[in-house]
């Protein structure tokens, strides 16, 4: 079954907040193989101007994909996810994730298209601190394989 087109520009609540702490952006930086020391030294961070350890440029993947959930859930917009790939992502920075941010997302269905068969919907997830600060925005093309009906 097609993606209903009437979703494009939806927009969901704020998720709940998120708060970052200094283990959670250690961990993720180990898991993704950078040692940067500025994700685990306080002391590099502030060395290099930030407050506190700073997070992977990836690190908002914790928080948006919780946030694309509320989407690709919606039983109106009939995604099968069982058929869905993740075929591109990407962040747009206006400053890092710290130590101690309190985040929330806010999603939206930015497109749905077709091609060669298949359903692609862009979410764009704005990431933002719990007072309103702008962080970073993730746009995300999820592909669900096969489920496009074909132009006559």
């Amino acid at each position: 079954m097609p993606l209903d087109p009437s979703f494009i520009g939806r927009t969901y609540p704020p998720t709940p907040p998120y708060e970052v702490g200094r283990e959670k952006i250690r961990e993720f930086a180990r898991a993704v193989g950078d040692d940067n020391p500025a994700y685990a030294d306080p002391d590099a961070a502030r060395a290099l101007g930030h407050q506190d350890v700073i997070a992977p440029p990836t690190f908002p993947i914790v928080v948006t994909m919780d946030a694309w959930h509320r989407v690709v859930a919606d039983p109106a917009l009939g995604l099968d996810y069982s058929r869905v790939v993740h075929g591109d992502q990407k962040f747009v920075y206006v400053r890092p994730v710290r130590a101690g941010d309190r985040l929330q997302v806010t999603v939206t269905v930015e497109n749905i298209r077709s091609a060669a068969g298949n359903d692609l919907v862009t979410i764009r997830a704005d990431v933002a601190t719990t007072d309103g600060e702008p962080v970073c925005t993730s746009y995300a093309t999820l592909v669900a394989r096969g489920t496009a009906e074909e132009a006559a």
